[in-house]
């Protein structure tokens, strides 16, 4: 199939509402500790999982609702595992991974002395040749190459943590070889993969409700974000350009684009007007809405879901994270590739595994009839980039988005450091007292504990 944008044109488009946003989470991007022992991951109870994800996930991927609800549960803590072992293995570190149907994590290291401290974390331990840093140096030499000129025949790449190598899919090895010569990059670390994959992009404040631009194009919301005291929400930024104006569901005026960014990467915001409300939800299309606690990022082989205003519900797992695709509008970086099917006008959607909201649909192949391949912007880089807080479950206030006009200095002494993701419940050590943190961020400077009580209490 063809890639190209799919801006869904103006159609009868189903009802939805979505909430969004997020903040970094102890992901892969590291957490407070630098102990995997230390960390903890967010309860999964039957009340805090909707009957329309479980519904989803059992038709997509065969998981009864316990199932489903252990899956999730064991998700979340190979998350927290993980990103606890990657501070702490530091270079060695060479990826995690979930497989099979309890969600068992395997990590990677180039240093069989590391083996006793993963297993210890309650993990599979397995030793590699390559550092995940030197393959996604690899990753990186493609991706500027294809900034340059985005590749002809090469639809996507990405680092196989499974197989500790890169991968370039391509129409035929003579397109995957070329590519590999024009960005310079070491062919010893990369497999040249016959694909006939074409992905486009799903164009056409509930996450999974349909929105219109300037009045024809349609897209589906990701989640509800705020930026200060202005209500929004999350997207994709194909969807629309800085200025273009959007209509709601119900075809009434709803807000602008503030910030857009496509190709490169496929994330956007829309400001909206004082009719719409943001809600900590994602459509669930008959099923019951779902509602979003946070933003933990999940491992290659989790469960993930998507709601969008074409096709609803659907369930599968996660691929491959820090994916490069082309595009015919050029090579879009960073996403992250799934087995879950999408449609024009799901565009922008959102993206959840469990209650955790992980990123809004970039594009793919195939459809939800035949089945695809599908990828989603990661949400936390999104918020990085346009300085938005996640609107979540567990918001106790309106967290500050922007430093403060007189922000403190360094802290003065103590654990707690700007730039590194927080998970809710993280403690930390500022300026003598140990506080709690309440919902998972990343820390900005002037974000310190003592200044900003909508994310920490102090203990």
């Amino acid at each position: 199939m063809e890639r190209t944008t799919l801006r869904r044109r103006a159609l009868a488009a189903g009802t939805a509402t979505v909430a969004v946003g997020a903040l970094a989470l102890a992901g892969l991007t590291g957490v407070a500790s630098a102990d995997p022992a230390d960390s903890t991951a967010p309860p999964v109870s039957a009340d805090s999982l909707s009957p329309g994800l479980l519904a989803a996930m059992e038709r997509d991927l065969g998981l009864d609702a316990d199932d489903a609800r252990s899956r999730i549960a064991n998700e979340y803590r190979a998350a927290a595992v993980a990103a606890g072992l990657e501070k702490s293995l530091g270079a060695d570190f060479a990826g995690a991974r979930v497989s099979g149907a309890k969600a068992a994590l395997t990590v990677s290291t180039t240093d069989a002395s590391h083996a006793a401290r993963i297993t210890g974390a309650g993990a599979k331990a397995e030793v590699v040749a390559h550092s995940l840093d030197r393959l996604e140096g690899v990753k990186e030499a493609l991706d500027l190459a294809a900034q340059r000129k985005a590749p002809k025949d090469v639809p996507v790449w990405y680092v196989d943590v499974e197989a500790n190598r890169v991968v370039v899919n391509a129409a035929s090895t003579a397109a995957g070889t070329a590519f590999l010569k024009a960005a310079g990059a070491d062919s010893s670390l990369v497999t040249v993969a016959r694909s006939a994959e074409k992905p486009r992009t799903f164009a056409d404040l509930r996450g999974g409700d349909a929105y219109y631009m300037n009045g024809s194009g349609r897209c589906s919301i990701g989640f509800s974000v705020k930026r200060g005291t202005q209500n929004g929400f999350a997207t994709a930024g194909h969807c629309g350009r800085v200025g273009t104006t959007t209509n709601g569901f119900n075809q009434q005026a709803q807000g602008t684009f503030q910030g857009s960014t496509f190709p490169g990467r496929d994330y956007a915001w829309v400001a909206t007007n004082a009719n719409w409300t943001p809600r900590p939800t994602v459509n669930g299309y008959g099923r019951g809405d779902v509602t979003v606690a946070g933003s933990t990022a999940s491992v290659v082989g989790a469960s993930v879901c998507r709601s969008g205003s074409t096709t609803g519900w659907h369930c599968g797992t996660i691929q491959q994270l820090n994916t490069s695709v082309t595009y015919p509008e050029g090579t879009i970086s960073g996403v992250t590739r799934t087995s879950v099917c999408a449609e024009p006008g799901d565009s922008g959607g959102s993206y959840i595994s469990g209650n955790q909201a992980q990123g809004v649909t970039s594009g793919g192949s195939g459809n939800c009839s035949s089945g695809g391949t599908t990828y989603f912007q990661p949400l936390n880089p999104l918020l990085q980039a346009y300085g938005l807080t996640l609107v979540t479950s567990g918001t106790p206030t309106d967290p500050p988005t922007t430093p403060p006009t007189n922000p403190p200095t360094d802290p003065p002494g103590g654990t707690w450091a700007a730039g590194t993701a927080y998970a809710a419940g993280a403690t930390v050590t500022y300026g003598g007292a140990t506080y709690r943190c309440l919902q998972a961020h990343t820390a900005q400077p002037g974000w310190t504990p003592a200044a900003v009580p909508a994310l920490w209490q102090r203990i």
